[in-house]
């Protein structure tokens, strides 16, 4: 059966060490680049909903909103150019997360994290200060190569300061700051459309440069990680030392071991990139791809990206829509610390298939609502049956919190061994930003030609991905990341690829 995996936490070697205050602090500094992933997601939503911000740079979606009386209800937005404000950031950010993977493999993760926040400040400015559609667009790209390299660098920084058997909730940490990134611009978004004078959009793009600002001075004082100094052969004392502090305890060594020891065996192999391509690694490569896509084709970036259009579309005005958003945001905010809590007890898997079973019942009573009360050319919806449509909305977001939103990032981050761990989290980010950079580019595309069965379209990719989990992925909580290749060993799937010998606890790990 699918249930070739391990019941983590029993068989694992564990080491000693709690959660300590400085590890904490530093992931509260390196978090906030999820903040400022999650505000550039969710502002430009919010300020494409702004009659200002649409009469200076998109003046012909305006005026097809408010004049054309004749076209669907579910083209008002079809705009190339319109969704290539979107889109830019994800295309830039594709690009960048290569040039990350160099920067985290061969400087560490704290240069990456560096970058991002400097890149962060410099878009934030140029986006709040633009005058034409060209500096608009820059300032996105800038944006876009901060995603990439926090994208890159972030979740693996998370995941390697954790102790094992907290590293589902410090890692979640990541999805819970981009909620609140999200939240943030919601309700930014919601205050400065009321603001008189046409600039509240300004104010909305330029604020992420203050939580920028943070995030980037912040990190100079962040210490890098253990797993980072001994890969890079810098000196043992040194990781033992920010390894004692992390941990809060001297007795460190066992743990030390296993990283010197990991590290040890990926200098034996080819240290190329492409490594990830052998047979040996395929576990890993399937799902550094595979989880990527499916979290992108969830459906979720068309809440994100293009919420209030999408209220706007079904009946809602502009102040509704954005207050609309804002109470999704909490409701996202709201579950993902519920995932925090529940991720490293009831585990990966579990979460994944509830999730899934919830958003998929959720966008199939969506699409069919939609389809029988919002028509082409008719009037919109009523408001009861706009504000049913929300409460669903409303449900399917709160499944994709606790489930594929911070796990989508969490398991990626803490399957690859050290000799593959950078280029596979640039598989991971490069393959989320292309499907990304798709959906955003092609989203109110889609909805013009698909209508309400938009939602059966995402409906049907979350019950392949519910059924992919339930038959290939293994449970990974509680092992240490440095011993995670006995989860594929033991799966029923994944042995046939990576040898399926069982391996006893203490047992030396060696690559097949």
């Amino acid at each position: 059966m699918a249930g070739g995996f391990v019941a983590s936490g029993e068989v694992s070697k564990q080491y000693n060490g709690r959660v300590t205050l400085f590890v904490i602090l530093s992931c509260m500094v390196a978090g906030l680049g999820g903040v400022l992933f999650g505000y550039d997601i969710g502002i430009s939503g919010g300020v494409t909903s702004m009659p200002p911000f649409l009469m200076k740079f998109f003046p012909k979606v305006y005026r097809r909103m408010r004049e054309d009386k004749n076209i669907s209800n579910y083209c008002k937005f079809d705009s190339q150019l319109l969704t290539a404000f979107t889109s830019s950031l994800y295309l830039a950010s594709l690009i960048a997360c290569f040039f990350a993977s160099y920067v985290t493999r061969i400087y560490g993760r704290k240069p990456s994290i560096i970058v991002g926040g400097a890149a962060f400040v410099i878009g934030s400015v140029f986006g709040g200060a633009a005058v034409n559609i060209e500096m608009l667009i820059i300032g996105r790209i800038l944006l876009g190569i901060g995603v990439g390299f926090a994208n890159q660098s972030v979740p693996l920084y998370l995941s390697e300061m954790a102790p094992a058997k907290y590293r589902g909730a410090i890692n979640n940490g990541f999805q819970l700051s981009t909620n609140l990134g999200v939240l943030s611009a919601n309700l930014i978004n919601y205050g400065t459309e009321k603001i008189k004078g046409n600039y509240g959009w300004r104010l909305s793009l330029a604020m992420a440069a203050f939580p920028a600002l943070i995030f980037t001075i912040g990190s100079v004082f962040l210490p890098e990680t253990p797993n980072s100094l001994i890969q890079r052969g810098s000196d043992f004392k040194k990781a033992k030392i920010v390894l004692q502090k992390v941990r809060g305890t001297v007795d460190v060594q066992a743990e030390l071991d296993d990283l010197i020891e990991a590290s040890s065996l990926s200098k034996t192999t080819n240290q190329s990139q492409f490594i990830i391509f052998e047979k040996r690694y395929r576990p890993q490569l399937v799902m550094a791809i595979a989880i990527p896509f499916f979290q992108q084709v969830t459906g979720i970036n068309v809440i994100a990206f293009y919420a209030p259009l999408l209220f706007i579309t079904i009946g809602f005005g502009t102040s509704a829509a954005l207050l609309s958003s804002v109470l999704i945001g909490v409701i996202a905010t709201t579950f993902t610390i519920v995932s925090m809590f529940i991720v490293d007890r009831f585990g990966r898997r579990a979460l994944f298939i509830v999730g899934g079973i919830q958003m998929f019942m959720s966008q199939i009573i969506i699409g069919s609502v939609m389809a029988n009360k919002l028509g082409d050319h008719t009037a919109l919806m009523t408001k009861s049956y706009a504000y049913f449509v929300l409460v669903f909305i409303c449900v399917y977001v709160c499944g994709y919190s606790w489930s594929w939103g911070p796990l989508g990032w969490l398991v990626p981050s803490e399957i690859f061994p050290l000799e593959i761990r950078s280029s596979g989290q640039t598989i991971v980010v490069s393959t989320g930003m292309i499907f990304t950079f798709i959906i955003a580019q092609t989203f109110l595309t889609m909805l013009c030609h698909l209508k309400a069965g938009i939602f059966f379209f995402f409906g049907g990719w979350v019950f392949v991905m519910t059924v992919f989990v339930y038959f290939f992925l293994p449970e990974t909580k509680g092992i240490p990341i440095e011993q995670m290749v006995r989860v594929w060993r033991e799966h029923w799937f994944w042995k046939r690829f990576v040898g399926g010998v069982k391996i006893e606890v203490g047992e030396e790990l060696r690559s097949p």
